[in-house]
């Protein structure tokens, strides 16, 4: 199953394509997101930009896709990215997120995760999402609370950012 397009008011959350590598490449590529991710990197140079999207793609083409990603295009441009890792089919995946700096607190990405939970569990039939944010990510955290999703909890030293263990929160929302 291709990644969808959806609409909203303000946004369109679609496939990314090879043409998206540049402003893909420039708004992601900010200290501030690679601090409060996961697994963004900074800087973040075309050449990611370009791997990312060929691993989407590759993934796409296979049976049972393990991915499921949608580029936030606000004017064109990709000003984001919301999706799903881990997809196990008709029972779970994990979410994850981030948005170029200059969107920030405007809700676009309360609006992004509402839409994308809906997809995951009306048309690719989950049962579980669940959602990882590091401590100190308060935006991540009133987001997926906004959209539902309980703590259920606190991992120690869970994740290593530049070369130091941080902790993390586990959040997840059931149908």
């Amino acid at each position: 199953m291709k990644v969808p397009t959806i609409v909203t008011k303000r946004f369109i959350l679609r496939p990314h394509t090879k043409f998206d590598a540049q402003t893909l490449a420039r708004n992601i590529n900010d200290r501030m997101i690679a601090r409060n991710t996961m697994r963004i990197v900074y800087p973040y140079r075309l050449k990611n930009a370009k791997e990312w999207i060929a691993k989407l793609t590759k993934d796409a083409r296979k049976k049972q896709p393990t991915w499921r990603h949608f580029a936030i295009d606000i004017g064109g441009e990709v000003v984001g990215g919301i999706g799903f890792d881990g997809i196990e089919p008709a029972h779970k995946a994990e979410l994850g997120y981030w948005l170029a700096r200059k969107y920030w607190g405007r809700g676009i990405m309360t609006e992004a995760v509402r839409a994308v939970v809906r997809y995951g569990f009306t048309t690719l039939r989950f049962k579980r999402i669940s959602a990882y944010t590091l401590t100190f990510n308060t935006s991540s955290q009133r987001v997926l609370k906004k959209n539902g999703f309980k703590q259920e909890g606190y991992l120690r030293e869970n994740v290593k950012k530049n070369g130091r263990f941080v902790d993390s929160y586990l959040y997840a929302k059931t149908r």
